[in-house]
């Protein structure tokens, strides 16, 4: 199982270009004055969402001259739905789901990507002895069919010699994914090893093997919007990349419990647990860094990574061949 996965201590390798220039960054504020910009995340609140809230917290949106919607989201493939209809501008989404979406006709690029190696994981008990997809032979998984594990489960299966027959596959509904597990109904959760692992903590202290360790890669979280908004509203873009760059390297650089605070604070009505933010938070920043991305800018893309991901979407028959990768992302917005 990978290291990272099993210890998830925070990284503390400083982002070189990327984390040193958002904290020099610019200012970009507009002659015209602030302009308008919803940016609907991927979920419910957590610690992947913190940088999009401190910002707003540290006025560092105003500063390049935005005011910022921060909208919550009921998942990525809602949110990705959205931004395609040009119901809102931006999304904060697993851009795994990209490609899979360009295949269907949709018109959604990332322009940004911050958690850029894959955190899809099975979450088991911390002191189970499950330590690769092989040894959850006759066990139970829970999922949702909606979920970006969706695609590659029968892969990712087959890599450990087991398929839908050998193991007791559970697809609920979202909303009863996280009681499934932590109330013991299934041996494992599929789900994002940051996300889950630190609230698990409380009632089902857990661990995660990652999807990748099994040849699932998955690019996560980042931004996208429509073409059009990419071709017409570049300006805005690169005005809320640059304040996303200052808050994550801000966050990485020791301060994720403020980022927590700002989350409860721009988020009142909703319990949430500063430990448990501050664990997400933490987690989130170990997969900013890939080999392909070492030295680069925060939110700088890969192509290796990205061909890579294409790699693993077409052997588990997620998508066709034939997408270029300037049809996912681009790096045009990236200072």
């Amino acid at each position: 199982m990978s290291n990272r996965m099993s210890k998830f201590q925070t990284s503390r390798r400083a982002f070189l270009a990327g984390g040193i220039a958002a904290l020099a960054m610019p200012s970009l504020v507009r002659a015209q004055g602030v302009e308008a910009l919803s940016a609907r995340m991927d979920f419910a609140p957590w610690g992947v969402q913190a940088a999009m809230h401190l910002a707003q917290v540290k006025g560092w949106f105003k500063d390049v001259g935005l005011d910022v919607d921060v909208q919550d989201g009921r998942g990525s493939a809602n949110t990705l739905q959205l931004v395609n209809a040009g119901q809102v501008d931006v999304g904060q989404v697993q851009l795994g789901l990209v490609p899979q979406a360009r295949m269907k006709s949709a018109t959604v690029r990332s322009f940004a990507g911050f958690a850029r190696a894959t955190d899809l994981a099975a979450v088991v008990d911390r002191d189970s002895d499950y330590k690769t997809v092989a040894d959850l032979k006759g066990k139970s998984i829970v999922c949702f069919a909606a979920s970006p594990w969706a695609p590659f489960i029968d892969y990712w299966l087959a890599q450990g010699g087991l398929d839908r027959s050998t193991v007791e596959l559970l697809l609920v509904d979202p909303a009863a994914l996280w009681s499934t597990y932590t109330t013991r109904r299934a041996d494992a959760i599929l789900s994002t090893g940051p996300s889950i692992i630190p609230p698990a903590e409380a009632v089902r202290p857990s661990r995660g093997i990652l999807a990748s360790d099994a040849g699932v890669n998955f690019p996560s979280y980042g931004l996208i919007a429509s073409d059009e908004t990419i071709e017409k509203r570049g300006d805005a873009l690169k005005a809320l990349v640059a304040s996303q760059q200052k808050a994550w390297a801000y966050l990485r650089d020791g301060n994720a419990g403020e980022g927590a605070e700002a989350m409860i604070q721009q988020r009142p009505t909703i319990k949430l647990t500063k430990e448990v933010l501050t664990r997400q938070i933490e987690l989130t920043i170990e997969t900013f860094e890939t080999p392909a991305t070492a030295g680069k800018p925060i939110g700088w893309q890969a192509d290796a990574d990205w061909n890579a991901a294409l790699a693993s979407m077409e052997k588990a028959n997620a998508i066709p061949s034939g997408l270029t990768l300037s049809d996912i992302f681009t790096n045009d917005f990236i200072g």
